[in-house]
């Protein structure tokens, strides 16, 4: 009896070692796995030559811990590129008007340069001066808006009389770049709960964006839907297609892929930023050779 209980202890101190051996053979694989997939990108799931529930939870834990590292690198990655790409149009964007200030400022320095002539380049210095100094502003304004730091002093607005000045101050610009304006605005529409300056904001960059951007037809449109006021702005255009159309509120975004200075792509980026803060909702569409651009405004409390 004696020997047999002997035999069953050795077999069990045998069996014992024998796990604990095979239990730290799987782990030591585990952990080359680890470092194989480590050196090779890899976010395949580490495995167990042997069962055991405890490090199998542990493992779990590592391959989360991973996959969530994985992503954070991969958005890291996104991120800095995005930034490269955004200071390198920064760069373009503002050195194309200073090249071209920098030129005429040299040609100025001939003094027997004709006075008419003169003239015409200090009126060219003094517009490429001014459209550095819009740029500026728009990456400022930009910042603030991003950051939180934009005042904003929501109260109740009258979108059709606002729409309407603004309209009649831009008569000559759709003049002169031979636009067909179809203007549709609706009557005894309520006030809406906004703040005044960017709604001037938005009205402006919407209808600059049209100018600098569409064809030969623009239409205007104001008027209530439910609880809103819509706002919509519809321009023919060829320069934009259906893969554009989710990066058209994308800062630096514009359908100028040569960026010859004619757009930064910050105007509907400020529209999206300055409606998301009043809590409208903005909403761009793309069909038939038309690009829509919608606003909705939360009318004012009673």
């Amino acid at each position: 009896m004696l020997v047999l209980l002997i035999a069953l202890l050795a077999l069990a101190v045998f069996g014992l070692g024998f796990w604990a051996w095979a239990q730290n053979r799987s782990l030591r694989s585990a952990a080359r796995q680890l470092r194989d997939q480590e050196t090779s990108g890899s976010t395949a799931r580490l495995r167990l030559a042997m069962p055991n529930r405890a490090a199998e939870d542990l493992l779990e834990e590592v391959d989360r811990l991973r996959q969530a590292r994985q992503a954070d690198q991969t958005r890291w990655r996104e991120q800095e590129q995005s930034i490269r790409r955004q200071i390198a149009n920064i760069s373009h964007d503002l050195r194309t008007p200073l090249t071209s200030i920098l030129g005429y400022l040299q040609l100025l320095e001939d003094p027997d340069l004709p006075e008419e002539e003169r003239r015409e380049y200090l009126a060219v210095v003094e517009s490429r001066a001014r459209a550095l100094q819009s740029l500026i502003t728009s990456f400022y304004d930009l910042s603030r808006l991003e950051g939180g730091e934009y005042p904003l002093k929501r109260e109740p607005v009258d979108l059709r009389a606002a729409l309407s000045g603004l309209l009649a101050s831009f008569y000559n610009d759709f003049t002169d770049g031979g636009f067909d304006v179809d203007v549709d605005l609706a009557d005894g529409l309520p006030p809406v709960w906004a703040d005044q300056g960017a709604v001037l904001r938005i009205f402006t960059n919407l209808l600059r964006n049209a100018l600098d951007h569409g064809g030969e037809k623009l239409e205007v449109r104001l008027f209530r839907e439910g609880e809103r006021v819509v706002s919509l702005f519809a321009n023919q255009t060829d320069q934009l297609t259906d893969q554009d159309l989710p990066h058209v509120f994308d800062r630096f975004f514009t359908s100028d892929k040569m960026r010859t200075g004619h757009n930064t792509g910050l105007g509907l980026a400020i529209v999206k930023a300055l409606a998301e803060r009043m809590g409208c909702r903005l909403q761009a569409g793309l069909a038939g050779g038309w690009f829509t651009l919608r606003v909705e405004w939360e009318t004012a409390r009673r």
